[in-house]
């Protein structure tokens, strides 16, 4: 008799758990929905804001690399 109640009691555990669990899933609020957005939107601007530098500083080392192709010259004309 005892292990009969032990085993009901344990099979209601176990459904009671299940339940609950699944009773934790929600859909997404619209506070979570625009968070997501935010941060889609922001990891967007890094990426674009990486490319733009990236860009620069090509265009800087490029610039470097003519100046220094030019000095050698000026100073040539000089002596």
């Amino acid at each position: 008799m005892r292990r009969i109640a032990i085993m009901i009691l344990s099979a209601l555990l176990a459904s009671g758990l299940t339940l609950a669990g699944l009773g934790c899933e929600r859909e997404e609020g619209p506070a979570e929905k625009a968070g997501k957005t935010v941060d889609q939107s922001m990891e967007q601007a890094k990426e674009k804001t990486g490319e733009t530098m990236e860009k620069a500083g090509e265009k800087m080392e490029e610039t470097g690399e003519k100046m220094q192709e030019k000095t050698p010259m000026e100073e040539e004309k000089k002596q």
